[in-house]
């Protein structure tokens, strides 16, 4: 019966997927009008943990959202996007022979504990009841607060450099409201040669992990199929 439903699903979201693109992808799987909602947006160039809620777990959403988070984040020194990711063609290229894992170890000191941090204005912050990245795409001027969020971990695991580009390999663990996006501009703003996000992985959401995520198909047929 619908409403004996009672489900948390775990499912490792595709590239290219919104998170909506999933609830709707798994509604045909349950009675009509059931309800489904997930934990914590995940952006389309994103994959990972996405943690779905089905029927009267639902009412659990709030506190799943609110738990701590890990990622595992790409980010590409010299050069960088109006979204801070790899949505947009990157521009301003400059080449990144200086940079060093010492300088990269440094730099990302800054962004451990409580920080305040600035969304980016390609988000889905409502700005006066509308999302910022609708005003944003409009070519409406767009002014995005600085707000506290916590970063407990911050770990490197990955330093290359080949063609004059840096790339590394963060884990990340942090607060619900944390982009990383802007962790990886702000980054590239403080060593002055620019960067951004070309790659994220969520890996946990409280005590839900990649391990014990379902794959499901990314075929984007699926996608409009289910719109």
């Amino acid at each position: 019966m619908e409403n004996e439903l009672n489900l948390i699903r775990v499912i490792n979201k595709p590239l290219n997927w919104t998170s909506f693109d999933v609830c709707n992808y798994l509604k045909r799987e349950y009675p009509r009008k059931t309800k489904i909602g997930h934990a914590g947006t995940l952006d389309p160039l994103a994959t990972g943990v996405l943690v779905v809620a089905i029927g009267k777990a639902t009412k659990t959403i709030d506190t799943i959202q609110a738990q701590k988070k890990e990622y595992i984040a790409t980010v590409t020194f010299g050069a960088s996007t109006p979204t801070y990711d790899a949505e947009f063609y990157p521009e301003l290229i400059n080449p990144t022979p200086g940079l060093t894992k010492s300088i990269i170890l440094n730099s990302i000191m800054k962004y451990k504990g409580l920080i305040l941090q600035t969304p980016p204005v390609y988000s889905a912050l409502k700005i006066n009841g509308k999302k910022a990245y609708e005003l944003a795409r409009a070519g409406k001027e767009v002014e995005m607060k600085a707000r506290e969020v916590t970063v407990y971990e911050n770990e490197l695991l990955e330093f290359s450099q080949k063609d004059n580009i840096t790339i590394i390999k963060l884990r990340i663990e942090c607060s619900k409201g944390t982009y990383i996006r802007s962790i990886a501009h702000d980054l590239g703003q403080d060593l002055g040669c620019g960067a951004f996000l070309s790659g994220l992985v969520r890996t946990r959401v409280g005590e839900y992990t990649i391990q014990e995520a379902e794959d499901i198909k990314s075929d984007q047929n699926e996608i409009s199929a289910n719109q």
